[in-house]
């Protein structure tokens, strides 16, 4: 059986659960191809996949939508990538199910949540699942007029698909499928440098783990020095002149190449981040506090920020918040109305894959 999952381009969070997905589907059916099909680089979803028996494919299925920065989007930008995918598209499906086609085993297309996954299905006759907690249909449609296509079209193609598996703080995903509803879908820490390991195990100050998803966010120095009371946890940052002024800091780690932030999230007190799917669910596993930044312009924001209400303890904190370094670090976090979520969601979506192939190939 060969699994090839088409993963979202749009950010690191997809592939992050998606990458979960297959480690447990390896663990349960290791004799199965598993491919992940993405459009980010070679070294990250490495990084992700932990696994080097996972196949990977370099293809960009999606736009989703072009970020301004990590908490705002570009709508003109967004709506150029659309039309220049338009033109590349035929040549990707096209290349990739002749691929699959010369491996000789019967697939079944996963996508998160890229609608040409739903073509590429269509060109080999092959099952086709999704599984997401939105689709862009959800995130066009609220754009207006100039999106109306591309929210149609997407809607036309999630509705081709056989089996939706719906994760947590979902929109409403209306395409009239079978759902399987999922738990906390993440990945599960890994050992970390010894060296780093003993340094934060020396730190009397609370750990604070501050995340602003692949593309990041500049925050001013002074910012930190607000919080002489508290030592933060930076991820590996694109921006090499800033990551060097930050770190000489004396209450600011930055975290080494090749180190996921779940795997240091579970000795954190605090996240400090935007609304994202991926950190809310470890940060939510892990039963870490999230202090989170309001976002604007992004339907999946607001589900997300209801869902943290509901089941995460929390902080929700401005922009204007964020910028002047009113974190609120040192106020107690707010209880969740509901009871936590289940942390088995990769492992829900493996064994429903398993069985679903199993029941039906």
């Amino acid at each position: 059986m060969l699994i090839y999952l088409c993963s979202s381009s749009h950010g690191y969070g997809h592939a992050a659960r998606d990458a979960a997905v297959m480690q447990r589907l390896r663990c349960l059916r290791p004799e199965w191809t598993l491919v992940m099909s993405s459009g980010l680089s070679s070294p990250v979803l490495t990084l992700l996949l932990g696994d080097t028996s996972i196949q990977q494919r370099s293809c960009q299925w999606d736009v989703g939508m072009v970020q301004a920065d990590a908490l705002g989007v570009d709508c003109a930008a967004t709506l150029s990538a659309l039309n220049q995918l338009e033109q590349r598209l035929p040549a990707l499906i096209e290349a990739e199910a002749v691929w699959l086609a010369s491996q000789g085993q019967p697939v079944l297309i996963v996508g998160d949540i890229p609608p040409a996954a739903a073509a590429l299905a269509q060109r080999l006759d092959a099952p086709l699942v999704w599984m997401s907690n939105f689709g862009w249909d959800d995130i066009y449609g609220p754009l207006g007029a100039a999106f109306q296509r591309w929210a149609d079209a997407a809607t036309e193609s999630y509705c081709c698909g056989d089996l939706l598996l719906r994760c947590p703080f979902d929109l409403a995903m209306n395409w009239g499928l079978p759902e399987r509803r999922l738990g906390l879908v993440c990945a599960s820490p890994r050992s970390i440098p010894a060296d780093l390991e003993a340094s934060l195990d020396a730190q009397d100050a609370p750990l604070v783990l501050v995340g602003f998803g692949g593309l990041g966010l500049s925050l001013s120095r002074d910012l930190f020095q607000l919080w002489p009371n508290h030592h933060f946890l930076l991820p590996d940052s694109a921006d090499a002149a800033q990551a060097l002024e930050l770190a000489a800091l004396p209450n600011l780690t930055p975290l080494p190449v090749g180190l996921r932030p779940v795997d240091v999230l579970g000795r954190c007190s605090r996240f400090l981040g935007k609304p994202g799917f991926s950190s809310f669910c470890e940060a939510m596993a892990q039963g870490v506090g999230m202090h989170v930044v309001e976002r604007s312009g992004f339907s999946e924001a607001s589900a997300l920020m209801a869902g943290l209400r509901r089941h995460g303890q929390h902080r929700c904190l401005s922009r204007q918040e964020l910028d002047t370094g009113a974190w609120q670090l040192d106020q107690p976090l707010l209880a969740p109305s509901d009871a936590p979520l289940s942390a088995s969601g990769a492992s829900e979506a493996a064994q429903t894959l398993v069985n679903w192939v199993e029941d039906h190939l």
